[in-house]
């Protein structure tokens, strides 16, 4: 089996479905085809401009640049991270919590995976580095914008009970134990849910691609299940670092609740 390349006129067929979700929301008066519209179109500028760089980067086998492309998704997660809460934490220091849980665990998990599993020659080769780096932060960001949601949503939601544990000599962390383990969990399901669905319900899209490309299926199913692994180890990782570090930021060092600290 060989390779397959697409034509610009077969991501036009493609679109077609697209356009029947636009369709679908005119019909049903959804209101959603503006955005469907947007994110096809930033989609496919994203994954343009992404594809360049990347065919740069790995020509250049840099070090550096590898380094400066891994930031800028970092920034680009943080920055998606906090905008998606319903209720964010104020100043830098929330954006600081959403670029460095996502990016500590991508970054463990990626190392892990070229230095030991892996093994590749040399270890920081960006063909190898950044596209498991983007998997390992794009479910970890996912992670940490539970956590960080269900934390200040509970906190706020909970604020007389989590205040009366406090005055009846808990610490911050006892008394919000409870919507820290919520939180934990929240964070998780979707990693716990696609790994129980993987291969039964759904082949995931680096397996797909892999077979599409001419890889046989069994060297693919290897290939995904070390990446369900690494995926699921960083998104733990984060969602741990996200919820703790949620817990310390909407409290203080004496231990009073500090919901002033929301905007």
């Amino acid at each position: 089996m060989t390779y397959i390349p697409l034509e610009l006129s077969d991501l036009v067929l493609a679109a077609l479905l697209l356009i029947a979700n636009g369709v679908v929301s005119i019909w049903f008066r959804l209101g959603l085809e503006r955005s469907l519209a947007i994110a096809a179109v930033r989609m496919v500028l994203q994954l343009g401009v992404v594809a360049l760089a990347l065919r740069t980067i790995f020509a250049l086998n840099s070090p550096l640049w590898t380094v400066a492309l891994a930031l800028v998704m970092t920034a680009a997660a943080a920055f998606e991270i906090v905008s998606r809460q319903e209720r964010r934490i104020q100043g830098p220091v929330a954006f600081a919590l959403g670029a460095g849980a996502p990016f500590f665990a991508g970054l463990v998990a990626t190392l892990f995976a070229t230095t030991i599993v892996i093994g590749p020659d040399p270890w920081y080769a960006p063909r190898y580095v950044l596209p498991l780096f983007g998997m390992m932060l794009g479910n970890a960001l996912s992670g940490t914008s539970l956590v960080l949601d269900t934390v200040t949503s509970a906190a706020v939601r909970d604020r007389v009970a989590i205040e009366a544990r406090i005055a009846l000599g808990a610490s911050r962390f006892e008394a919000l134990d409870a919507i820290l383990r919520r939180a934990l969990t929240t964070g998780l399901t979707p990693i716990v849910t696609a790994m129980a669905t993987t291969g039964i319900v759904a082949l995931p899209g680096m397996m797909t691609g892999q077979i599409l490309a001419g890889v046989d299926p069994v060297s693919a199913a290897k290939y995904q299940v070390m990446i369900m692994f690494l995926i699921a180890g960083s998104t733990g990782m984060a969602v741990v670092a996200a919820g703790v570090g949620a817990v310390l930021l909407i409290t203080d060092e004496r231990h009073r609740l500090r919901l002033d600290r929301l905007s």
